[in-house]
């Protein structure tokens, strides 16, 4: 890992990100307290400088309390609500979202440190999802089932579940709150949110574009409830019995916690956790389109995402082109402010990460990698913006099995693709992976029940920038939900199975004789 010092990177002072932040809130109509840095309460920083640049209120266990209470005491109305009508408040967040969508990506930037076109491709998703979620609440299908019984009718309904809590982490600050809350919602449930601590304000202008759009349409605000702080606030949801279902995103530490918590009340979990994606790069690969794939998936976000590509297997005729190619392409790669319009790499979102991606690539240079880059740019604050790393290593170590939350990609090569998809699987963690090759047998090989055990397979396309319309989550460690798009409102709902008899006689299953 490179020490060489760099030039200075000129970034924004705090007292204008402060006044981004109060414009952009005022924009969206939320205008909560904003205390002084030094005041108590809840810090609202940025990695982009490192600061803080206000203290918001706190909420405090009783606060997750009554905010459950209220969103329980709401489902009971909710729930009788015809779909279609909830769609319609889905459907006005959305067209929030769309007129406020430069002011909430703004907030994106300031919290997260995503770059311009990230930030508002997140809240796009916001908005896709909407829409989706409004033609859902129209299609909550169930199904009739031909019964052995004459004169019977045997059919599957589906109905709201009760209080969903959702617990997300700081890289997708809004877009996975409305994955959860926009079909929760048209599924007839209520939504009590508890956001990263690292990113309140975001929180805070989602939680009020909700609670707008359930004016304009008549809906009980109490649908949406929202609080604020860290763990502890986390832990009551996950105890609290009235949370019919916990969403959860983050580690895999977190989802060794929380899953047995709430099935210890026998209540249910979906948890998006870690994921360890790799790229498999055969020699029929169209190499330019493998480059700039590779290069996004695993610098995009500073490799700050869940679907970040953070293993790349390469057979061995390629895999020096390879390296070459992306190590030009990472030496190219704007580092910086991320308002900057040049920018294609932001900051780490704090001194612990960028501690984690130290540590890491000293451990793959120990284990006989060979490191490029990564190295951290000076900045005239403590934040911590780095040049993402290539670690071409000789065999898959324990370092390259754990996932490391920021831009590093372990280089592996192999002879054979039995080999490949065995390094593809050979990691305790399941969500996303690749393979980029033109031949038709290797790509259907890899989508196979023998090939990738991801949750997530793709081909020709890198292992991030998941659309909203396919349903989103992985296997093994990354613990096996599914959130946003095609069927996964089932796990927002329950199902019933019901039998009709319309005739005159009462013929028992199976033939059995009663009396």
């Amino acid at each position: 890992m490179s020490t060489m010092s760099s030039p200075v990177i000129a970034l924004p002072d705090a007292s204008w990100l402060r006044d981004r932040a109060r414009a952009a809130l005022a924009t969206l109509g939320a205008e909560p307290a904003l205390g002084d840095p030094a005041a108590p309460g809840l810090p609202a920083s940025t990695p982009i400088t490192g600061e803080v640049l206000f203290r918001v209120a706190e909420s405090t266990p009783s606060d997750v309390d009554a905010a459950v209470d209220r969103a329980a005491r709401a489902f009971t109305a909710w729930r009788r609500t015809p779909a279609p009508v909830r769609g319609a408040l889905v459907g006005r967040l959305g067209e929030l979202l769309t007129e406020h969508q430069d002011a909430l990506a703004r907030l994106v930037t300031i919290e997260a440190g995503k770059i311009g076109s990230e930030a508002r491709g997140e809240v796009q998703e916001m908005i896709d999802v909407c829409q989706f979620a409004v033609g859902l609440s129209r299609q909550l299908y169930g199904r009739t089932i031909a019964s052995e019984r004459p004169g019977h009718r045997l059919m599957e309904t589906w109905h709201p579940l009760g209080v969903t809590g959702v617990i997300t982490a700081f890289n997708f600050p809004v877009a996975v709150w409305a994955w959860n809350a926009a079909v929760a919602l048209v599924c007839g449930n209520t939504v009590v949110w508890k956001p990263s601590e690292l990113t309140p304000l975001t929180a805070i202008a989602c939680q009020t574009l909700l609670e707008r759009a359930a004016a304009d349409v008549g809906a009980p605000a109490e649908v949406g409830r929202l609080v604020l702080g860290g763990r502890e606030l986390g832990e009551a949801l996950v105890d609290d019995p009235r949370v019919a279902l916990l969403s959860a995103t983050g580690s895999v530490r977190m989802g060794r916690e929380v899953g047995p918590r709430v099935a210890r009340r026998f209540g249910r979990s979906l948890l998006e956790l870690g994921g360890n994606n790799a790229a498999v790069v055969t020699p029929a690969a169209d190499l330019e389109l493998a480059v700039r794939a590779i290069v996004f998936a695993a610098a995009g976000t500073a490799g700050q995402r869940c679907t970040s590509l953070r293993r790349l297997i390469a057979h061995r005729s390629v895999v020096d082109t390879l390296v070459d190619r992306i190590a030009a392409a990472y030496r190219s790669l704007p580092v910086g402010d991320p308002f900057a319009p040049d920018t294609l790499v932001g900051p780490l979102i704090h001194e612990t990460a960028y501690r984690s991606m130290v540590g890491a690539l000293e451990t793959a240079a120990a284990d006989g990698g060979e490191v490029i880059g990564g190295r951290r740019h000076d900045s005239p604050t403590e934040c911590f913006y780095v040049s993402p790393a290539l670690a071409r290593m000789p065999a898959q170590t324990t370092i390259v099995h754990d996932e490391t939350f920021a831009p590093v990609l372990y280089v592996v090569a192999y002879d054979t693709l039995e080999e490949a998809i065995e390094l593809n699987n050979a990691v305790p963690q399941g969500l996303s992976s690749a393979i980029f090759t033109t031949d038709l047998r290797e790509a259907e090989r890899f989508l196979g029940p023998d090939g990738s055990d991801c949750g997530i397979a793709n081909v020709n396309i890198g292992t991030s920038g998941a659309e909203i319309g396919g349903a989103f989550g992985g296997e093994k460690q990354t613990g096996g939900g599914r959130e946003s798009g095609s069927d996964s409102w089932k796990a927002y709902m329950r199902r019933a199975t019901n039998t009709v008899n319309y005739s005159s006689e009462l013929p028992l299953a199976q033939g059995v004789q009663f009396g």
